[in-house]
């Protein structure tokens, strides 16, 4: 389905579903997550798209043969037992591509033989029917065959954990990431997910991958992965789901009682203790893995594995949280082994502003750094900045090519005060080279949107805008911050407007200007105005390259009616609120 398919129209009907090839076998990588819902009930949206079911590689390669080059494809890898925290990647996947493929494939490679590979659930036709409801566009289910998995061998190490021997390629990830975590009593697991989810990224080729943020360890690992092997596909991590218990979903949550799900709470309880104690200012590794394991000592029907406190990126164990610590768990409660997760974070606040062109994003971000002391990020000046670049060295703006390589080797720095310390009115440098003032002129102005809309500039610049935010302390707009750049901002707002009320705002701008850029400020059609911003709405909600996009957790404000510093000052009062 196209792009169009994505942008909200009402969808009816549903669970038409066209089976293309071979045997069912089922299948994925991630166990999934997202952001705590309380309903038990499923209610994915309806659509009336007919969903492919596709069993075998060759299938898979025709059916993507058929779809246009420049669709963007979403896979969101799953083993099957969907529930909702699959559904909330299907949603995400949903939002932002024009192709979603799930694969469901039980990848025998990532269970050890005294595990559960043969119990694991299994539950196609439920699987089949919530997928054509979410929208899925098709269902890759091959067997381990069709997936190349040969004959399985296994070993016992001296300290008396099994590993796998295959007599296949294996893509084993850096032992820094798997000895630690799941990983010291599971030797085989994590090369047995990297090899399929390798092999997953490979035929699929997808622009986002989606991942829950439960595995936290398996995620880092496949980030990892795209890094070391240059994959050319975005991976995108997607927040925990909860029941109202603060157990985390889980395919595995089918093998527990009712009574064994209230036991299994404890484990989010006590991370959130533990939390509680990181907020007051604990920020010692041993004292706060001590307060997890003191609250689950009480309940001995929990068999904890371990609880570790890790950097979230590289997996590496630290003594004392600095920026961040993943604070993780293992436990065995019933006959399931459930993980579960938090992140600490010791960094000032982010602020994320997204929203339509005209509905005052800039003015209300620069006001809000002003009044809360925090830094704005002006991601615009960094386009602006690579746009000026491009064009002193003489590159035309359509030779994607040369303009990647200036992309992916400029450093832009914002300098806010002298080597006094006298706070300045900020400062952009691309290369050591002050461009404040020539990213102003004409030229600049005139081909940014050009160079913004290329995808390798996009990646360039979100990873040094990241980099900014790595502290926190930033407020930071735009179209793609709340979804794309930052989406763990303490504070995520989406500020909206009447076309009517921005075409206002647009003409006295021109007017104070004494310029539109196209007519005589005098004759500026209102009209005119409205249409031009209904198009470039049309145009932002649609682009290939991070569209805009309300993230699922973004305040949103309507501005009609109100000045910007009401605006700002309401914001204030929200952040304020929720520290």
């Amino acid at each position: 389905m196209g792009r169009e398919g994505r942008e909200g129209r009402t969808f009816s009907s549903p669970s038409h579903t066209s089976d293309t090839s071979d045997t069912s076998d089922t299948s994925d990588t991630s166990d999934t997550s997202d952001t705590s819902d309380t309903s038990d009930t499923l209610h994915p949206k309806p659509y009336t798209l007919i969903m492919r079911l596709l069993k075998t590689v060759a299938a898979l390669r025709c059916y993507l043969d058929l779809q246009e080059s420049s669709l963007q494809v979403g896979l969101v890898p799953t083993m099957g037992a969907l529930h909702r925290g699959h559904l909330s990647l299907i949603e995400r996947a949903r939002s932002e591509n024009d192709i979603v493929i799930v694969s469901i494939f039980v990848n025998p490679l990532q269970f050890a033989p005294q595990e559960d590979l043969d119990s694991y659930p299994r539950t196609w036709e439920r699987d089949k029917e919530l997928c054509s409801e979410a929208g899925v566009d098709a269902i890759f289910a091959p067997n381990g065959e069709d997936m190349g998995i040969g004959s399985i061998h296994t070993a016992r190490s001296e300290e008396g954990a099994i590993a796998f021997i295959s007599n296949q390629t294996l893509v084993i990830p850096p032992v820094s990431m798997t000895a630690v975590m799941c990983g010291k009593t599971r030797l085989h697991f994590f090369q047995g997910i990297a090899t399929i989810v390798t092999k997953l990224l490979n035929l699929v080729r997808p622009t986002r991958a989606y991942f829950g943020q439960k595995d936290a360890q398996q995620l880092a690992i496949i980030k990892r992965l795209v890094l070391d092997l240059n994959l050319n596909v975005e991976i995108v991590p997607c927040p925990i789901v909860r029941e109202e218990s603060g157990l985390a979903l889980s395919s595995r949550n089918q093998y527990l009682t009712e009574a064994e799900k209230e036991l299994a709470a404890q484990l989010y309880k006590g991370l959130a203790r533990a939390e509680l104690a990181f907020r007051g200012g604990d920020r010692s590794c041993k004292s706060i893995v001590e307060v997890v394991k003191s609250h689950l000592a009480a309940n001995k029907a929990i068999d904890l594995e371990y609880v570790e406190l890790v950097e979230p990126e590289t997996l590496n164990p630290i003594d004392k949280v600095e920026e961040a610590g993943l604070l993780a768990l293992a436990a065995k409660v019933g006959s399931a082994r459930l993980i579960d997760n938090i992140v600490l974070r010791q960094r000032k606040p982010i602020i994320a502003i997204d929203g339509p062109a005209g509905a005052g994003k800039s003015t209300v971000a620069r006001q809000l750094a002003e009044k809360l002391g925090l830094f704005y990020l002006d991601t615009g000046a960094m386009y602006r900045a690579v746009t000026w670049l491009v064009l002193e060295k003489g590159i035309a703006v359509d030779d994607f090519s040369a303009v990647a390589e200036i992309a992916s080797r400029a450093e832009i720095k914002f300098v806010t005060s002298d080597a006094s310390g006298d706070v300045s009115a900020g400062r952009v440098f691309i290369n050591d080279i002050d461009v404040t003032k020539p990213i102003r002129g004409t030229a600049v102005t005139k081909n940014v949107s050009a160079i913004a809309a290329q995808k390798e500039v996009r990646r360039s610049l979100l990873k040094q805008q990241q980099g900014y935010g790595r502290g926190g302390g930033i407020v930071a707009e735009g179209r793609d911050i709340g979804t794309r750049v930052f989406p763990d901002a303490e504070l995520k707002i989406f500020l909206t407007a009447s076309v009517g009320e921005r075409a206002k705002r647009r003409k006295q701008d021109f007017l104070l200007r004494g310029d539109s850029g196209q007519e005589p400020s005098d004759e500026i059609s209102l009209e005119k105005i409205e249409e031009n911003i209904r198009q470039r709405d049309w145009q932002d909600s649609n682009r290939k390259i991070d569209p805009l996009i309300k993230a699922a957790d973004a305040i949103a404000i309507d501005t009609d009616g109100l000045t910007a510093q009401e605006v700002t000052e309401r914001i204030v009062q929200l952040f304020h609120s929720r520290r």
